[in-house]
């Protein structure tokens, strides 16, 4: 009876690495369908169990049974072709024997011979099988770090070390029962034994897959920040652009009270007061805030509004742009790139105590789109794995969002990037390519 629990046990584990080391290749059919994740992850454990049994005295056969086996399943696990699942299975069965091979060789470095395992050590032999999947389990995380899809929650260096760390305690650990186990003296001890290595290996994946929830959970509360941010910035532009409509309606109805008193002054042949008036009237039209325009209305919106803020905040605006009317850019992506370029130059002059100016390029070329912002900083800044880390925490989430949400538009038309400080001076680079070149 202990030989199908332990058995049993041995192929749940081995079954849930095999699910962490396919999801490094392939995204969930049913993302948050629970039931029918364990309904799949279920019938593998069972059907793998009893083909182990079937085919316990033929190797060959086991291996092809299990391939083919871990294929269908997967297949309706994940949305990835037959072709691709069997290759999949092919390495994870390439990867469980040779993990195999190597406790099978600790086995005779600790016991000298094999035969001495399973006439005299029966718990030893547990152990090793247990200490086998514990580093089958390591070695599919390390995968998953290296190879995993962006489906997968991204950990940062200093949580997969926490990850890693706890299958690496199992590991010494059980190494330490399987020194000892020699010196068992009854059934009690060979029971405790294995329930330490047991819970041990059962406690990788609980812990893995807590960090995994965590780190889900952090992800939503990012997707919520920028979605937030988004709204924000798409607020302030349809907010400017409704200021621009009210203001060119005000300057109609002026513009026809204008004309009325032009009449009246031209019929009356005052020449003298209608040269005055004109002159008057045409100095109110040189100073209209309307200075930017590029034939498209989200941009000539967005850039004068952040032109009319960066006249009251003097902060200095140069800018290049060209034509930029059949952009191939979606108006809310372009508010994504500009509001979140323009808004971050603009805190960072405010926070200058001299230079405060702020160079912008916005041109559409044969090829490309090229957007690009340079500003003076003051304090620390660093970029580190494409992500801004200012010296004030309060701003660092806030511009680290707005950053990663232009980086998402960006791999989204398929383009690249620049970011780069030198010590002084922020600049952020975009190249979007035109449709003909996809």
């Amino acid at each position: 009876m202990l030989d199908y629990i332990t058995g049993f046990g041995l192929t749940i584990f081995e079954m849930l690495s095999c699910k962490i080391f396919f999801e490094a290749f392939g995204k969930k059919r049913k993302e948050k369908d629970f039931l029918w994740e364990s309904g799949i992850v279920f019938g593998l454990i069972v059907s793998m169990y009893f083909m182990t049994e079937l085919f316990y005295n033929h190797f060959l056969a086991k291996q092809i049974v299990a391939i083919i086996i871990i294929s269908e399943f997967m297949t309706l696990y994940l949305k990835i072709h037959l072709r691709k699942a069997l290759i999949l299975s092919l390495l994870f069965e390439g990867l469980l024997l040779s993990i195999d091979y190597f406790t099978l060789w600790l086995n005779v470095l600790l016991f000298h011979s094999i035969t001495e395992i399973s006439e005299s050590h029966y718990v030893g032999g547990l152990l090793v099988a247990i200490l086998a999947k514990i580093i089958l389990f390591m070695a599919v995380l390390m995968i998953r770090k290296r190879i995993g899809t962006k489906s997968l929650p991204v950990m940062a260096e200093r949580e997969w070390l926490r990850v890693v760390l706890f299958p690496v305690f199992s590991i010494f650990t059980v190494i330490a029962l399987l020194i000892t186990s020699g010196n068992i003296e009854n059934q009690r001890q060979e029971s405790v034994f294995l329930a330490i290595a047991f819970c041990l290996a059962g406690m990788n994946i609980v812990v893995f897959y807590m960090i995994e929830d965590i780190l889900k959970r952090e992800n939503k509360i990012h997707e919520n920040e920028i979605f937030r941010i988004q709204v924000k910035n798409q607020t302030d532009m349809y907010r400017s652009i409704s200021e621009n409509f009210d203001k060119q309606r005000k300057k109609a109805h002026e513009f026809k009270n204008q004309i009325m008193c032009i009449e009246s002054l031209i019929s009356k042949k005052n020449y003298d007061e209608l040269e005055e008036y004109v002159r008057k009237v045409s100095g109110r039209l040189r100073t209209e805030p309307d200075y930017i325009k590029t034939n498209n209305i989200i941009v000539n919106a967005i850039l004068n509004s952040k032109y009319q803020e960066m006249l009251d905040k003097k902060i200095l605006f140069i800018f290049k742009i060209n034509d930029l009317s059949g952009l191939n850019i979606s108006d809310e992506d372009i508010v994504i790139i500009l509001s979140n370029l323009l808004n971050n130059a603009i805190e960072a002059c405010e926070r200058c105590t001299d230079r405060k100016y702020v160079k912008m390029k916005f041109m559409k070329e044969k090829d490309s789109t090229v957007i690009s912002v340079r500003n003076p900083y003051e304090g620390e800044l660093i970029i580190t794995d494409g992500e801004i880390q200012t010296s004030k925490k309060q701003e660092t989430a806030e511009h680290g969002v707005g950053i990663k949400n232009i980086i998402d538009v960006i791999e989204r038309y398929q383009g690249s990037y620049v970011m780069r400080n030198d010590g002084s001076e922020f600049y952020f680079s975009v190249v979007i390519p035109c449709r003909e070149s996809f």
